[in-house]
């Protein structure tokens, strides 16, 4: 069993080369947001690359109950200074305030998930309490974990809205948790796309269980309801299709790929990881529609046992988590079924299942 050390990472759930895009569109009310969010995310980074993982411990300290969330959630009221001002508790009735509120429950619903189909409590699995702020900065277009707490910008009503609309976004950002305390991915190369789309399908899969849906069912955005009306584009990424999220004159089109025919090779983006996650995506969607029935029962374990098992690197690449899949899938399973779509779905993005001679 591989051991990982807890070394957090910056993630967002807007990618840098999106924003650089906007930042670089020409239209004043779109690029100055894009910008300063460019900036606040690149101030994140060196924080927490400053930051040593002594922080996480004594985070830790606080526990919750094993069978409810803990949450808190802090009002930045438009700066950049966190916590914020605390504004609601655990228990505590709903604010005037929906932001808080839709924070509130996207931190539940990420929960019990977790706890209910896989047994685990919080992200640590030990009941680490679940921190958020919302209303942080001024514009800003983006949401982040940084190793710590949840953070929601507002978004500058041009191109995005406010980031807790989407409870899969919150999904996406606590599940980058759950990987911290897990495999801890790197974040960079396949490895790191790997982590971007565990990220992406447990959200997704928390948005599915949160409105009862099964895997026919469900519509495999990633981000719907964030962008503003005047974009061409239904979601910041598609699971279903990998490419077809958005196509707009100033968001650009969606470059994600959906087979290894169209692995997109760049420097930017750490590599590509918020780009080539459309193909370990695309594989999850093709097993979880061919077993049918709850996506979060047996594709969403098979995911599950990988990541939280110990045998994942972390540096893996996408032909090492596919292996491990099938090997998961043998054995919670048996030679069965759910073997036979998880080969067939990593074959038909074209990673290999085989092992390497």
């Amino acid at each position: 069993m591989t051991v990982h050390p807890v070394h957090p990472v910056f993630c967002t759930i807007v990618p840098p080369h999106l924003l650089d895009r906007l930042a670089r569109s020409g239209e004043t009310a779109v690029a100055g947001p894009a910008r300063r969010t460019l900036e606040r995310d690149a101030a994140q980074r060196t924080r927490r690359r400053l930051t040593t993982v002594a922080g996480l411990t004594a985070a830790a300290g606080r526990r919750g109950p094993d069978d409810r969330p803990d949450r808190t959630i802090s009002d930045a009221q438009g700066r950049e200074d966190l916590p914020g001002r605390e504004v609601r508790t655990e228990g505590q009735e709903p604010v005037k305030d929906a932001t808080v509120n839709r924070a509130y429950a996207g931190l539940g619903a990420t929960f019990e998930l977790f706890l209910k189909a896989y047994g685990r409590v919080s992200i640590d699995g030990s009941g680490l309490p679940l921190d958020a702020t919302v209303h942080y900065g001024e514009d800003y277009g983006n949401a982040f974990w940084d190793g710590e707490r949840m953070v929601f910008g507002d978004g500058d009503g041009e191109v995005f809205l406010d980031f807790t609309i989407p409870v899969d976004v919150i999904g996406h950002e606590l599940t980058h948790g759950v990987t911290q305390y897990t495999a801890n991915l790197e974040y960079f190369g396949q490895s790191g796309a790997l982590n971007e789309s565990v990220s992406d399908v447990f959200g997704s899969l928390i948005k599915q269980y949160a409105l009862g849906q099964t895997a026919a069912e469900a519509d495999w955005l990633i981000g719907a309801g964030l962008l503003a009306p005047r974009v061409t584009g239904e979601a910041l990424r598609s699971m279903k299709a990998p490419g077809t999220a958005y196509d707009d004159d100033v968001l650009g089109k969606d470059p994600q790929p959906a087979t290894m025919d169209d692995y997109v090779r760049t420097g930017s983006d750490n590599g590509g990881v918020h780009i080539n996650s459309g193909i370990p995506n695309h594989a999850f969607y093709l097993a979880a529609k061919s077993l049918g029935g709850h996506a979060w029962e047996r594709a969403g374990q098979i995911w599950y046992d990988v990541l939280t098992g110990g045998e994942l690197a972390s540096d893996a690449d996408f032909a090492d988590f596919a292996r491990l899949t099938v090997s998961a899938a043998e054995e919670r399973y048996g030679d069965d079924e759910e073997r036979e779509a998880l080969v067939k779905a990593w074959e038909e993005v074209g990673v290999e299942t085989t092992e390497r001679t």
